[in-house]
């Protein structure tokens, strides 16, 4: 009834060197390749009470010129023993001719953020250029998130306007590259 199929002959690459090369586009945001683990604290006025939580963040390609982008948090108790799962996103990165960056992330929440950014050495700023919610989903409106990367490590800073609160910090993540 099924013809036979072959394997996706176009992979996704998470390391430099392997499977496609990474379009020319891409350079800026590199450093951002790979599978990251770390920690993060996290706030917010209509919180009880601050969160510790665990993160994967991962960013791949295939060899056009954007970047597959997906992150998972768990919650975290003081001893670090898992709680229950948290936030989730998964979306793409797209880098313009002149170092900027178009972004949209999709949350399981019925929250769709569209980014505008840009990429300056190490830092890469971005923000919610427009949010679509479904109609259950919670009130957010506007983000912005600074990322830096460097030898070895990425760290998140996530601002956030939402349920009636203006633009303000939210999440801290300081994150590892696992190896390959």
């Amino acid at each position: 009834m099924f013809e036979s199929v072959q394997e996706n002959p176009y992979p996704d690459s998470h390391v430099l060197g392997e499977g496609p090369e990474p379009h020319p586009l891409l350079r800026p945001v590199l450093p951002l390749l790979g599978r990251w683990h770390g920690r993060g604290q996290g706030q917010y006025p209509t919180l009880e009470k601050d969160f510790a939580y665990e993160q994967e963040v991962s960013f791949s390609h295939d060899g056009r010129p954007f970047l597959r982008y997906e992150a998972r948090a768990w919650l975290i108790d003081a001893s670090g023993a898992p709680v229950r799962p948290a936030g989730r996103e998964a979306g793409w990165w797209r880098v313009t001719p002149d170092a900027g960056l178009e972004v949209v992330l999709a949350h399981p929440t019925g929250i769709v953020e569209t980014y505008v950014g840009r990429v300056s050495g190490t830092e890469i700023e971005i923000e919610t250029k427009d949010v679509a919610l479904t109609p259950l989903a919670k009130e957010v409106t506007g983000t912005r998130r600074h990322y830096t990367v460097g030898d070895g490590e990425l760290t998140v800073v996530h601002d956030m306007a939402a349920v009636g609160q203006p633009l303000q910090h939210h999440l801290t993540t300081h994150l590892r590259k696992r190896s390959a």
